[in-house]
């Protein structure tokens, strides 16, 4: 994502409000700059003016370090000398990839000067940005004092989308020996939201990635996506159901390699790609989803086992409602993000029965209507090519602005994870013993997961900000995926054509 212009063309005077508040729900300084020209210390003066902003609801109580001395100005027993505006507010929201000012206030006065009988303003303020990807601090001026009050003016720079909180430090010079520290404020935090003009934010805020339900492509292929799924439930073989429940090798192969070791590659491979902290988390809550994507489509195209295939999609979705929390929880605070993942049991609810009643519906068809059986089985590989070909077009038709204007590190990275789970996948199930058939059933399992349902995690659980953000990360690994693996496909179909092999059995 690319800041947006339209923000940096602005005045000091004009800030990014809210969508759901108004312009004159709260007053206080803070300005978007230019890029383009330096404002000194008496034009900033001059422009210190108190502006709209949006307050966040939530509200923290400050650190604060006693003072022995009573100040001249304040109480130093229930006042705070430090305060951004009013002081009303502790959370305030800015623009993407745009230089700005914050102007801080500060009431201290010295108790020793004031006991010599003089003024004295010999005091700083440090200010330290905790995360530095979404704000960093430029600079600090003093810009004088005006009546009992002395401001700074900090220069910032805005990054990522996220949340920053600041350190505020107040020290007092007038002392024989080193600084003294006065206060410390740890309260206000500064909210860096994707610019209007953003694409990735127009593709998921107007009907892009998190409307995709209304997309006219997806209600074209609903029909074929029922009629498939019954087909496939006449590939179901009784007799491998029971073997699994005797043997659940494969099943549990697939539920370590999509839950614990998928997750630890991309927490890896985020780390040495340096992401950002929210893309990075998306990039592990995305390899934290159950297999899906039609995978199962895959293994009939490939030869794979079918009726493993669905069962692993099944059981991986149902584990997938405790797994993705504890992943996300154990890699957030190793990524140094705290939020609340909210699992959409709705969703995965859905997703199990999209699969469930079709497939049992195309079991009883192959038990009572052999005809009908028939037709579906024919008609199974055509259709299954024809979905993925639609899901493809689908994908890019969503996010081509995406495609134009996401960073190269989450496309290299995106483009990896679908072929490291291929290849974790069939080196496990080569190592456990397991048949051919099966052994690229669990590769394709552990290699395509549900990134939709990943996408769906991160709407639910992040701000706007963060979760529009942290979304390129399904929609990238996604594309990557379906790409990758009709490459696969037509790759083994012309290697059979060319060695003139007899068509693979999918129903082992």
């Amino acid at each position: 994502m690319t800041g947006s212009q339209s923000f940096t063309e602005a005045s000091l005077t004009e800030i990014a409000l809210s969508r759901k508040q108004t312009a004159a729900e709260l007053r206080c300084s803070l300005f978007p700059l230019t890029g383009e020209t330096k404002k000194t210390e008496d034009e900033a003066r001059l422009r210190f003016v108190e502006t709209d902003i949006v307050p966040s609801s939530r509200q923290r109580r400050s650190r604060e370090r006693p003072v022995n001395q009573t100040n001249l100005t304040a109480d130093s027993s229930s006042s705070k000398y430090i305060r951004i505006g009013d002081g009303s507010s502790q959370e305030f929201e800015f623009p993407e990839n745009t230089n700005g000012v914050i102007v801080i206030s500060s009431q201290y006065r010295s108790a020793a000067a004031s006991r010599k009988g003089r003024q004295s303003w010999k005091q700083t303020v440090t200010v330290r940005s905790m995360d530095p990807e979404v704000l960093s601090i430029l600079n600090v001026t003093d810009s004088g004092h005006t009546g009992l009050a002395k401001s700074y003016i900090i220069s910032i720079r805005s990054g990522f989308p996220g949340t920053a909180q600041l350190q505020i430090q107040l020290l007092d010079l007038d002392q024989d020996s080193v600084p003294v520290l006065i206060e410390e404020r740890t309260d206000y935090s500064i909210r860096v939201a994707p610019g209007n003009d953003d694409p990735a934010t127009r593709l998921i805020q107007s009907g892009g990635l998190s409307h995709f339900s209304e997309n006219p492509v997806l209600f074209a292929l609903l029909p074929l996506i029922f009629v498939n799924k019954c087909a496939f439930g006449c590939k179901v073989e009784v007799e491998v159901l029971r073997g699994l429940l005797k043997s659940p090798v494969p099943l549990l192969l697939g539920v370590v390699g999509q839950f614990l070791l998928m997750p630890l590659y991309a927490y890896c491979v985020s780390q040495l790609a340096s992401l950002p902290k929210a893309l990075s988390l998306g990039l592990v809550i995305t390899c934290s989803a159950p297999g899906g994507g039609g995978g199962y489509l895959y293994s009939l195209l490939l030869g794979g086992d079918v009726t493993l295939a669905i069962s692993m999609t099944l059981v991986s979705t149902v584990v997938a409602a405790a797994a993705m929390p504890l992943s996300s929880a154990l890699y957030g605070r190793l990524l140094g993000v705290h939020a609340a993942l909210h699992v959409p049991f709705v969703k995965i609810l859905g997703t199990l029965l999209f699969i469930a009643i079709p497939i049992s519906l195309g079991m009883l068809v192959k038990l009572r209507l052999p005809a009908l059986t028939r037709v579906l089985l024919a008609l199974i590989r055509p259709f299954s090519f024809v979905l993925i070909v639609g899901g493809i077009f689908m994908a890019y038709q969503m996010g081509a602005s995406i495609l134009a204007n996401v960073r190269p590190q989450i496309v290299a990275v995106g483009v990896t994870v679908p072929l490291l789970g291929l290849v974790v996948g069939a080196v496990m199930a080569k190592v456990s013993g397991l048949a051919p058939p099966q052994r690229k059933t669990v590769s394709i399992e552990v290699g395509v997961q549900n990134s939709l349902l990943a996408l769906a995690v991160m709407q639910l659980s992040f701000r706007r900000a963060e979760a529009d953000f942290a979304s390129q990360a399904p929609f990238i690994v996604a594309l990557s995926s379906t790409s990758e693996m009709l490459l696969i496909v037509l790759g083994y179909f012309a290697q059979r054509r060319l060695c003139g092999s007899a068509a693979p059995r999918s129903d082992a």
